[in-house]
């Protein structure tokens, strides 16, 4: 019990930086003098950084062992965050950049397989649900630094003395993880590594890949563009449209946690199944002519909510579906798959926005959310197939 509430703990840490730069640019951008466009140049360089770490998780981990590499890999994250922190120029920013994205991707991959082996559904919605926390607090740590008149530096020094603390913790923690030795099916944890070609080989990967990816790409586009489209297409103030788009991330926190409490009598597959349907009646409501906008409003909420359960469960559903042994390298390559999506599906609906206008954005998101459940639910098909 003591390292599942550890991991918890990790779980919140994972989330405080991921909300940092996009809270902070605004003042970030005007003390370095740069444009407000120059925060692509962080992101694209901090998401290229965590890509490449989540391929690497399973060699990591299968030499180093899960609690050594997220305890290193939350240490890194720190050092980076203290980097942005004395970082007085944007080629600054950029250089600490890289240990940024490297420290997130290598951590999520190797708690997210560690909890998907060891932990049931309802810990891995609470798990992902206590993510959406910390994401939902670092905003507020910024917010209160510039206030204060502390300035944005002060916001990334707090987040690094927590993630040096965390880092504390998980390493005076490191021989329960060793405690820890058997799989929810029984199974070694000592599993022979599984080569990412002969990963991605297996049937069903490249489904759940494109499944993953398009489930974190209508997340990352609907956070940054629903509020801009209920603005300009729905003709919603921009406060209300603004408090809604932030409820849409509240609502994947929320939705996580009830989910945890029907996770196990579900299961993973109508979770994932249901989620992508919910998601589905949410951007019908918000982009369907003649439905009011309260009815939008509503719809972008139920798209949040659910959106929740589908990382989870897909996570979670990873080593029954395609053995424990190979799940610490698919799970590696998922991470890289929802970065992916994380990072391209945004700026490509700006560039189709740009030529057609935002009306399409429901289109966008319909397209994605269906070629999410055909793929989720070929993975099904071919465990079926391969169970006869």
């Amino acid at each position: 019990m003591l390292l599942l509430a550890i991991i918890y703990l990790a779980f919140i840490s994972l989330g405080l930086p991921d909300s940092l730069v996009g809270a902070g640019w605004p003042a970030m951008h005007d003390s370095l003098d740069v444009p407000m466009s120059f925060a692509g140049f962080i992101t694209f360089i901090i998401a290229a950084g965590t890509i490449i770490s989540s391929l690497m998780s399973d060699r990591l981990t299968h030499r180093f062992g899960p609690g050594r590499v997220t305890a290193a890999s939350v240490a890194v994250t720190a050092v980076a965050l203290f980097g942005f922190s004395l970082s007085t120029q944007f080629w600054m920013l950029c250089l600490w950049s890289i240990p940024y994205g490297l420290g997130a991707g290598t951590v999520d991959a190797a708690l997210n397989n560690y909890a998907a082996l060891h932990y049931t559904a309802r810990h891995m919605n609470w798990l992902h649900g206590f993510w959406g926390l910390g994401a939902s607090i670092s905003p507020f740590i910024m917010s209160y630094a510039l206030g204060a008149g502390h300035g944005w530096p002060s916001a990334y020094r707090t987040v690094g003395i927590l993630q040096a603390v965390l880092t504390a913790i998980l390493t005076a923690s490191l021989p329960l993880w060793g405690k820890t030795r058997t799989t929810s099916d029984g199974a070694s944890a000592r599993l022979p590594r599984t080569p990412i070609r002969t990963a991605i080989a297996i049937p069903g990967v490249p489904a759940i890949l494109g499944a993953f990816f398009s489930y974190c790409a209508i997340e990352s586009t609907s956070m940054l563009w629903a509020a801009s489209y209920l603005v300009s297409v729905r003709g919603i103030d921009g406060t209300t449209a603004a408090a809604f788009a932030s409820l849409y991330v509240l609502g994947v926190t929320i939705g996580r946690f009830l989910a945890g409490f029907v996770a196990e009598h579900l299961g993973d597959r109508m979770l994932v199944r249901g989620g992508f349907t919910a998601v589905g009646v949410g951007v019908i409501l918000v982009g369907l002519p003649g439905v009011p906008s309260w009815g939008a409003l509503a719809g972008l909420v139920i798209a949040g909510v659910g959106s929740a359960p589908i990382y989870p469960a897909i996570i979670h559903s990873t080593p029954a579906t395609f053995g424990a042994q190979n799940s610490q390298a698919i799970i590696g390559i998922q991470m890289a798959a929802a970065y992916v999506g994380t990072t391209l599906a945004p700026p490509l609906f700006g560039t189709i926005s740009a030529g057609s206008g935002l009306w399409v954005l429901p289109l966008y998101l319909a397209i994605l959310v269906i070629f999410g459940l055909v793929m989720s639910e070929q993975v099904a098909r071919q465990r079926r197939i391969t169970e006869r």
